[in-house]
């Protein structure tokens, strides 16, 4: 019995030591994954997130389009805190429009009149981002959006 006992034991032994090995490999990826979590989600999550701190609109502006026609378009900049407590430009509580118009311009003079019916929500889009990065210094976002207030065609 002494020579079966002690095979048995034997084949045993690799199994629990599998068991193990692959019990302790679990636990490492799980302290993994949530170490992860913690130092390096999180972060990018508040960056990501300005805070909203008051709308600033500006005056429409009547732009001329490059296949004839012009757009007249107006928009109010949706302002982060940073920007309402003056830690933008030019040192005043709101943020100047002149970035804004700028972009404005800059972003409909090249398009269509066919572009600017058919594609608005697009131009939108690239008009929003353009103003954003105008208007982020040092990393720190003064405009988190940009709302339409008018947009007449002719």
């Amino acid at each position: 019995m002494s020579k079966n006992s002690k095979t048995e034991t034997d084949e045993a032994a690799p199994k629990g030591k599998k068991k193990l090995f692959l019990v302790v490999g679990v636990v490492v990826l799980a302290l993994a994954g949530a170490a992860y979590f913690f130092l390096f989600a999180g972060g990018e999550a508040e960056a990501a997130a300005p805070e909203h701190g008051g709308y600033v609109a500006l005056e429409p502006v009547a732009v001329n389009l490059a296949g004839g026609g012009y757009l007249k378009v107006g928009i109010t900049l949706d302002i982060t805190v940073a920007a309402a407590a003056g830690g933008g430009h030019g040192g005043g509580a709101t943020v100047d429009g002149a970035k804004a118009y700028d972009a404005i311009i800059s972003t409909f003079s090249q398009a269509n009149p066919a572009d600017v019916i058919g594609a608005r929500d697009a131009l939108k889009e690239a008009l929003e981002q353009k103003i954003i990065a105008a208007y982020t210094d040092h990393d720190v976002p003064m405009v988190m959006g940009i709302y339409y207030t008018e947009y007449v065609t002719q």
